[in-house]
């Protein structure tokens, strides 16, 4: 928690129970007024409590306001406002201690506790190993690996998984692709499937398949699917896996379809299903009982012509989840799987797990603009854009940041033009060049020294930034929770905003002033350190020169 806010709830928590007897976790809030003529903090604390006591707010306040005063806490002053606001200004050398706090924490400042150690198994991206991630799969990797750095500062245990959708017709057609495209390299001209795969990247395994085995799989039919399958998943998940490196994404697990149809988990969802009454025949058909179970109807497991849809292999990887230990699950995918929530819901519910054991979270598509004009198609292949060309046409630092700049359920546009910008415009290089500009001051300088008394940061540009600075370990923690990674690009934006507010107005290596000199300089450190740790949470750089 902000520390100056925290000292400050447990003053007023501790002359409500003098005053009232009341002693509520969660009743005091604190907020930073936006006009620094109202005070550095603010509570609501009088009108919360004007019913419970039955008193005029403003009295309420006044009654509080006195009780402070009367004993020794880090407060300057405090004034009833309005209805019934106290404003507190606090004692600027307390709000100016954090600046320690930051340096001696360096990397570690920003940790909470606010996850208390809860496991929580993260599944994002997710894609199919059939051809190039494209944008809607790297906003979901944008979004996942942010919100794992950042459940992992405020104390959750995660464990980051890619399901892998390597089982299926998608996967058979992708196999016989894979054998047509190598077959071409020897004349010989195979019939692509009706849904086959006609991108260059499997044009290639055809080609490197055929230099690797010469002419042999043109002969030899018996497992010649299974092999050109096995092949090119590899190479198309190798492919993945390149581009989620380059994206700075890292998984802890990766869980094969496939492989939960080979060690018979699927069959054995299935089965235990029928066991538990879940299931029942129509036309055919095996439908599951999804209605008794919250969904709007009942879902068709095993078709007429006995092939399993898609849902009996979700269903086993979730319960497979559970049998791990985990009893948080949470999952990013994209929007077009809206509708299939609720079905994975009653799959969980009806197994007995609880309902909200498992939350989903939609991510929104992307829209490429340049110039106000939408952008489907590379330049360089006419095909749609991949999230490697992407980062190779504005950089890896710019696609993280936008892709989370907005809250993952809205639509969002990404601007090439703005992201290629130098200028502060883009909201990348405005941070990143702040933080350019404290490691310049900092190398300037004369020798650092720490200081521990901080009476002369007293301007109004400073005090912003301190308390700004106080805010970072809240924005942690509520992103956290709210699981929002977007919260964190906002206080990158206001933090950096802050500084250069400050910079423009504050001489920070005044030769006439050491002292002053020496404060501002361990103000600019900690500084640097929290901005570094911002930009790390959403996996961008923070370079020392631009």
């Amino acid at each position: 928690m902000n520390k100056v806010e925290e000292k400050l709830k447990s003053i007023i928590k501790t002359s409500l129970i003098q005053l009232y007897q009341i002693d509520e976790e969660n009743l005091v809030m604190i907020e930073i007024p936006k006009d620094n003529n109202n005070g550095d903090y603010s509570s609501n604390i009088a009108m919360r409590l004007s019913k419970t006591l039955r008193k005029n707010p403003k009295l309420i306040a006044e009654e509080i306001k006195n009780n402070i005063e009367n004993s020794n806490t880090i407060i300057e002053k405090i004034e009833v406002a309005g209805v019934g606001f106290i404003n507190f200004w606090i004692k600027k050398n307390y709000i100016a201690s954090i600046i320690n706090d930051i340096i001696d924490l360096k990397d570690d400042f920003g940790l909470n506790d606010i996850g208390k150690n809860q496991d929580i198994l993260l599944e994002y991206v997710s894609a199919n190993p059939t051809g190039d991630l494209h944008l809607g799969h790297a906003r979901g990797a944008a979004w996942g690996d942010s919100l794992s750095r950042i459940l992992k500062k405020s104390g959750f245990n995660i464990l980051r998984e890619y399901y892998i959708n390597d089982a299926g017709a998608q996967m058979v057609n992708l196999g016989l692709s894979a054998y047509a495209r190598y077959a071409e390299n020897f004349n010989v001209k195979e019939q692509m499937p009706i849904d086959g795969y006609y991108g260059n990247d499997v044009i290639n395994i055809g080609k490197e398949l055929a230099d690797e085995y010469g002419d042999k799989w043109l002969y030899q039919e018996e497992g010649r699917l299974e092999f050109f399958k096995e092949k090119a998943r590899i190479k198309e998940l190798e492919k993945i896996k390149k581009d989620l490196e380059l994206f700075r994404v890292e998984f802890d697990s990766w869980i094969s379809e496939q492989e939960l149809y080979d060690t018979n988990k699927v069959s054995d969802a299935i089965l235990k299903m029928k066991e538990m009454n879940l299931v029942y025949e129509k036309d055919d058909a095996l439908w599951f009982k999804t209605t008794d179970f919250g969904d709007d109807k009942d879902r068709v497991l095993i078709k007429a012509d006995k092939t399993l849809t898609y849902l009996v292999p979700d269903i086993a990887n979730h319960l497979y989840k559970f049998e791990r230990g985990y009893s948080k699950l949470v999952n990013l995918w994209g929007a077009d799987h809206h509708g299939y929530i609720p079905r994975i819901l009653a799959a969980i519910n009806a197994f007995g797990y609880d309902r909200n054991s498992l939350e989903v979270d939609i991510i929104q598509m992307v829209r490429l603009v340049e110039e106000g004009k939408e952008v489907k198609m590379s330049k360089r292949t006419g095909n749609a854009i991949t999230i490697r060309e992407l980062c190779e046409e504005t950089s890896v630092d710019a696609v993280r940041y936008f892709f989370v700049s907005r809250a993952a359920d809205s639509h969002l546009d990404f601007d090439i033009g703005l992201a290629r910008k130098k200028s502060n415009e883009n909201p990348v290089y405005y941070a990143q060049y702040a933080y350019a500009r404290i490691c310049s001051i900092l190398k300037q300088a004369p020798e650092f020294e720490k200081v521990t008394d901080y009476d002369l940061l007293i301007n109004e540009k400073e005090i912003d930034l301190l308390k700004y600075l106080n805010d970072f370990v809240n924005v942690v923690s509520d992103s956290a929770v709210t699981r929002m990674p977007n919260k964190i690009c906002n206080y990158i934006q206001k933090l950096s905003g802050y500084f250069h507010s400050f910079y423009s107005f504050c001489k920070v290596i005044d030769d006439s002033n050491i002292n002053l000199t020496k404060q501002r300089l361990n103000l600019l450190l900690a500084t640097k350190i929290v901005l570094k740790n911002a930009l790390d949470l959403i996996g961008v750089n923070a370079p020392s020169k631009m």
